[in-house]
């Protein structure tokens, strides 16, 4: 979610919008530091910081807030013993309220792209909200309080980028199932008629193709029309080592089918044993196309936050 782009259309809508954001926690907590919810006049939301009783005073809370004007409110809550909330830790939390004279501003940062990550700085003057500009300046750190009064904040997250190969009940699943996970679809079919008018879809008479333009740590799913058509491509994908995740829709059976194809074709046996087929995260045994995407958005997420763990890791040596 872009906070920006709702807080807009409810400034546009309503001349008031208010923004709940999770500033700082510690012990367990319904939402991690960084996680934002836009309030609208009429009490409806975007986003959310966790639900129970923490978001529900924080949308009352908002509400009072607009009543207001512009405005800024900072609030500690200890979930056990002041809301009864039994996740048990605290959560500093930031509400601010905006008015049709942020309006320039927030425009500013709705039109920046929303599939990367977005720095900002913020400071007020008086009892108005913090007014932000996006910056170049590094941060660590979700959201930081430095003196005086000034954020500096994260905004949104980098998408990973990721080639979808087939436009067929699954694939068509799981873009539904990503459609609000951190990822970056291209979707690939070479059949002209494969997408309908309202569907994102790529017509590439050789997928092979996209392959070469594809950035590095790009994820990789091939579930095509064509057997033919989905060894060649997990062939030009595990010819590469770049490609942290080539999965291939299929059984157990297919899989040995494609380990003896694959070793005709030379690809390196390494390269091989990391092809993950079957996809989706084990112990799951439906076969209906909402269920395999939701196995497979399982899947994904977990080796993105494994490959931003190593990242983490090996950032962290280099520097120590």
């Amino acid at each position: 979610m872009n906070p920006w782009t709702e807080i807009l259309s409810a400034l546009g809508r309503d001349g008031a919008a208010a923004l709940v954001t999770v500033a700082k926690v510690d012990g367990s907590t319904p939402r991690e530091a960084g996680a934002r919810m836009v309030v609208r006049k009429d009490g409806s939301i975007a986003g959310s910081i966790g639900g129970g009783p923490l978001e529900w005073n924080a949308i009352d809370a908002a509400k009072v807030l607009m009543a207001r004007g512009r405005d800024v409110c900072w609030k500690t809550v200890a979930l056990g013993p002041e809301i009864d909330q039994c996740c048990g830790g605290r959560a500093e939390i930031l509400h601010e309220s905006f008015g049709h004279e942020d309006r320039e501003w927030i425009a500013k940062l709705a039109s920046l792209d929303a599939s990367t990550e977005i720095v900002t700085q913020a400071a007020r003057s008086g009892n108005g909200p913090y007014i932000r500009r996006a910056t170049d300046f590094p941060s660590n750190e979700s959201i930081k309080l430095e003196e005086p009064d000034i954020l500096i904040e994260k905004f949104g997250e980098t998408k990973t980028p990721l080639l979808l190969f087939g436009a067929g009940h699954v694939g068509r699943a799981l873009v539904k199932a990503l459609a609000d996970l951190p990822f970056a679809i291209r979707w690939i079919d070479d059949r002209t008629d494969a997408f309908a008018a309202d569907e994102n879809g790529i017509v590439s008479a050789l997928p092979e193709s996209e392959l070469k333009g594809a950035a590095d740590g790009t994820f990789v799913i091939v579930m095509t029309h064509s057997h033919a058509l989905d060894l060649a491509l997990v062939t030009a994908a595990l010819g590469e080592t770049r490609f942290p995740y080539v999965g291939l829709i299929g059984s157990a059976t297919k899989r040995k089918l494609f380990e003896r194809r694959l070793a005709e074709f030379a690809v390196n046996p390494d390269n091989i044993q990391k092809l993950v087929c079957p996809v989706g995260v084990s112990g799951i045994s439906g076969k209906s196309p909402a269920v395999i995407a939701a196995a497979v958005a399982a899947e994904l997420l977990r080796m993105r936050e494994r490959l931003q763990a190593d990242t983490k890791i090996k950032t962290e040596i280099a520097v120590g």
